[in-house]
């Protein structure tokens, strides 16, 4: 009964983790690494078809888009997550497959110019196609028999339409363990979604920290008259407020702010304001955001339906076309501009942001956790300067951060979700934070009695002794220039991970055996480098 970390160790993104019990192996989220935590997204840290099943926490793509990857490698069992995560990755999914293969076109442009080998996709859409028949979906609050000694539940984790914590009761040589992967705890007190549901037993818990360095500001403010009073001002200069936001979760809590804006005319001298909705997946996700949410919507959010829908309102536009797009910014009109990708790292916001950031008039206002090493970020910790499409952008516009907005709960809320086990916790493995934030947060945890640390990349922990079997590695960051790296050596890659784990479960076979194989391995490496 093994527990590995293979993503989100001493990073933000790219959760992913392996439980082993009964020989069947399960991983909790496939994500893709992002910004500075971006090593290698093209090389899994194991053999794609001897997962069995993949229990996905929640849609956004640093617990999911790796996903048809898997599949593309082999992977052929089951993955498993809610109704509404099902009905997100649909489209969230299709969308990373879009910038994949649009990546890859931009890139072989210039690599055919210089004579260099074409770049690859990390997936495709027909992998997403491939993928999307895999998923079974179940409700919250229902414990699920997966196989023997394998037991799930779902329970909703507050921070995004379908997105859940996973209790697992593992049961191995008679003993049975029970462990909970908190997936993205949700903030507080949103709109729409529902606040998050404590799980209060367990022996084991893998635990995000994004937040566990610090409170959310302002908290107690009232959001809708504080955009409310953004807004105005900057149209009072003449000036756009644009909003890089995540398209899907975000996106729909903003508009349903604006639509109460509207309602309360908190925006006198602009009552009719322009609202533009810059993105095709915002769109697509803004339509099941308006479907069946039973179980799923918070109170206010119910009642607000009786009166009509959630999401529409006079002055809203949705562009689909990357002609629509560009009309936003030859339009002098001052407007409200929602566009993703919310780090600014990819997306039409670059695009809005190369004509609003040299305009002091102008507003850009952050709504989201900003990862390090993104265009967010840097514009965050001050910048005067950003390079855009090959050009240098003065930032002048005013840089607003709306820290109260955030899915994601702070660090009392994080510490509150710990406290609310009983009897106590064996271990907690505190992930998906900057590699500070979670050895501090540990630290934090331990000071409370709560036994804690910050596991490494590819730490390996024996669930049924409560100890570390191996220490795991710290990764360095993708260097910037790195090398293409060719799908033979991806595959070389994986057989020596696939020989490693053949070594690994070699524990306890006759010495004879073991010699021998120990010779075939020395003697191919001895043939290779001769």
């Amino acid at each position: 009964m093994k527990l590995t970390f293979f993503g989100a160790a001493k990073a933000v993104t790219g959760s992913c983790h392996c439980v082993e019990v009964c020989g069947k192996k399960i991983l909790i989220d496939c994500g893709l690494q992002q910004g500075r935590d971006e090593i290698d997204n093209s090389v899994l840290d194991f053999p794609p078809n001897y997962i069995d099943y993949v229990l996905v926490t929640h849609a956004h793509i640093d617990h999911s888009g790796r996903l048809p990857l898997l599949v593309k490698q082999g992977f052929r069992g089951e993955i498993i997550t809610t109704r509404l995560t099902k009905e997100l990755l649909s489209i969230m999914l299709r969308d990373s497959a879009h910038i994949q293969e649009s990546e890859a076109q931009y890139k072989n442009q210039k690599n055919k110019r210089a004579g260099r080998d074409a770049a690859i996709p990390l997936y495709t859409l027909s992998d997403v196609e491939a993928t999307m028949p895999l998923i079974t979906e179940y409700d919250y609050d229902r414990r699920i028999r997966l196989s023997d000694g394998l037991d799930i539940r779902f329970t909703d984790a507050g921070h995004l339409l379908g997105s859940a914590s996973i209790e697992m009761w593992l049961t191995e040589d008679g003993i049975t363990k029970k462990i909970v992967f908190s997936g993205d705890i949700g903030n507080s007190d949103q709109p729409i979604i529902r606040d998050p549901q404590y799980i209060t037993e367990a022996d084991y818990v893998v635990m995000e920290s994004t937040y566990g360095d610090r409170n959310h500001e302002n908290v107690g403010s009232d959001y809708t008259r504080d955009l409310a009073a953004l807004i105005s001002e900057t149209f009072r200069k003449g000036g756009n407020v644009i909003i890089p936001s995540f398209a899907v979760g975000r996106t729909q809590e903003l508009l349903y702010f604006i639509r109460e804006i509207k309602e309360q005319n908190l925006v006198p001298d602009f009552p009719n304001f322009k609202v533009c909705v810059d993105s095709p997946l915002a769109s697509e996700a803004t339509k099941i955001f308006s479907g069946d949410l039973r179980g799923y919507l918070d109170d206010d959010a119910i009642e607000a339906l009786r009166g009509g829908e959630l999401f529409t309102f006079p002055g809203l536009t949705l562009c689909e076309t990357s002609d629509e797009s560009k009309a936003l910014n030859a339009d002098l009109t001052p407007k409200v501009i929602i566009s993703a990708s919310g780090m600014c790292d990819a997306g039409r916001i670059r695009h809005h942001l190369k004509h609003n950031l040299w305009r002091w008039e102008c507003a850009v206002v952050f709504v989201g956790y900003q990862s390090e090493g993104t265009l967010g970020r840097r514009l965050l910790d001050g910048v005067q300067k950003v390079k855009l499409f090959g050009e240098e952008i003065a930032v002048k516009a005013r840089i607003v951060n709306f820290h109260g907005l955030s899915s994601h709960a702070d660090r009392d809320h994080l510490i509150e979700w710990a406290k609310a086990f009983s009897p106590a916790l064996q271990q907690v493995f505190v992930v998906h934070g900057e590699a500070d934030v979670t050895e501090l947060f540990a630290g934090t945890l331990n000071s409370m009695s709560i036994p804690s640390h910050a596991p490494a990349y590819e730490e390996v922990y024996d669930l049924l002794e409560n100890r570390r079997l191996a220490a795991g590695i710290e990764r360095a960051p993708k260097k910037t220039g790195q090398k293409h790296v060719s799908e033979a050596y991806m595959y070389l890659e994986e057989m020596g991970k696939r020989m490693l784990e053949v070594i690994r479960e070699s524990t306890g076979r006759p010495n004879k055996e073991l010699r021998r194989l120990a010779g075939q391995i020395k003697a191919l490496i001895d043939n290779w480098l001769s």
